[in-house]
């Protein structure tokens, strides 16, 4: 089924913050097409001033961020260890407890503990029930006594019987207490929602809307992974991927498809059968034409110079060069219209957002339609970015 192959959080522990806490904002997103895009990996910027007003992170302070750091305190050392700690927050090797106070604060905008026991729990919580796959994306200093990550962390509700997948990307602040140089506050904002206070009850809403159905065949998948996760959309950063493909007539057309699919069962020079994959790609370079290709993905094994010549001269092999691309998800019949309104919601969203699309949509279908009801289908609109800033 389609993977994200890193992650963020819902409830997700890493250590608070003793001081003013900080949000680094991000401003980019990445890539297009065929040409691979860049991320910028920015230095950091200054403090939001909405995040340094809020009072409930003000109180979680102990110490003020203004007063040198004592040499005793390894800060830059601190920023290593969590490189090297944090990946292992949901394995069985688990974090190094030794690096926090025995009353270390946690807070994201839905849950609350105040000692290591407590934080310790919300981290087997969420190993136990949702299995999480988490991504650490950059470990920065941010403070004399303060250290920010930024993560992206995937999970599948264990408890669902169609096992739902909840996204969480955003940052965590993290305070230092210079006495003893350990983790003694960490405070997590996500990147999907606004008011990132305890208790947010827009937060609440973002845990719950992602509990829908949505029916993923269990088909391997171009891989991906998730760099952000806003109210709208998802950035991810697609690898290579090949694709036998020919010409159609619309952009949620079906017109085509048998002569790629056909490639795949055996219509080709070796008479070969590939494993069938998910999703079917419609191309288009205008949403409102209707010169589309439709594409089906080969496995990711496969090399393109390895693989047999199409059968039929109208379809073709081309390798993708992967790269960044928005993504949003709807369910339901993908007509044309539905998918115009769709691309056009996507693209005025990235705009407004700062970043800079490219031209034409992909349609990402991963359902059968003659075989899935319509309000469980998976389908996506991705838009190719030119660039994105991972701040």
């Amino acid at each position: 089924m389609a993977t994200a192959h890193f992650s963020t959080q819902i409830l997700r522990p890493i250590p608070p913050v003793c001081g003013s806490f900080r949000r680094v904002t991000t401003t980019g997103l990445p890539s297009t097409s065929p040409s691979p895009p860049t991320i910028i990996f920015k230095t950091r910027k200054e403090l939001n001033p909405r995040i340094q007003k809020l009072k409930w992170a003000r109180k979680l302070s102990l110490v003020e961020q203004s007063i040198p750091p004592k040499p005793t305190v390894d800060v830059e050392g601190l920023v290593s260890f969590l490189y090297d700690d944090l990946p292992h927050l949901f394995d069985d090797r688990g974090i190094d407890r030794t690096a926090y106070d025995e009353q270390v604060k946690f807070r994201d905008p839905i849950t609350k503990h105040d000692t290591i026991s407590g934080y310790l729990f919300n981290i087997s919580f969420l190993k136990n029930f949702f299995r999480p796959l988490f991504q650490l994306h950059w470990v920065k200093q941010t403070g004399p006594y303060e250290i920010t990550t930024r993560w992206t962390m995937v999970m599948k509700f264990m408890l669902l019987p169609w096992k739902p997948e909840l996204v969480f990307t955003g940052t965590s602040v993290m305070g230092i207490n210079p006495n003893n140089g350990k983790f003694c506050s960490h405070v997590d904002f996500w990147d999907s929602i606004e008011n990132n206070e305890y208790f947010s009850l827009e937060g609440l809403w973002d845990v719950f809307r992602q509990l829908r159905i949505y029916k993923t065949p269990v088909l391997e998948t171009p891989r991906y992974q998730i760099l952000k996760r806003t109210a709208n959309y998802e950035v991810r950063k697609y690898a290579p991927f090949i694709v036998v493909e020919t010409n159609g007539d619309k952009l949620a057309g079906s017109s085509g498809f048998n002569d790629v699919a056909g490639y795949i069962f055996g219509k080709n020079s070796t008479a070969e059968k590939i494993p069938m994959t998910t999703p079917v790609f419609t191309q288009a370079l205008d949403p409102e034409s209707s010169d589309v290709s439709i594409q089906i993905v080969l496995p990711l094994e496969k090399d393109i110079s390895c693989l047999p010549d199409p059968s039929q001269e109208t379809v073709s092999l081309r390798k993708v060069e992967g790269g960044i691309a928005a993504a949003l998800k709807f369910s339901g019949k993908p007509t044309d219209d539905v998918v115009r309104e769709k691309q056009k919601a996507l693209r005025s969203s990235l705009i407004k957002d700062g970043l800079k699309p490219k031209v034409g949509c992909l349609l990402a279908r991963y359902n059968d339609p003659g075989r899935t009801w319509s309000f469980t289908m998976r389908n996506e609109v991705l838009i190719w970015l030119e660039e994105f800033s991972l701040d």
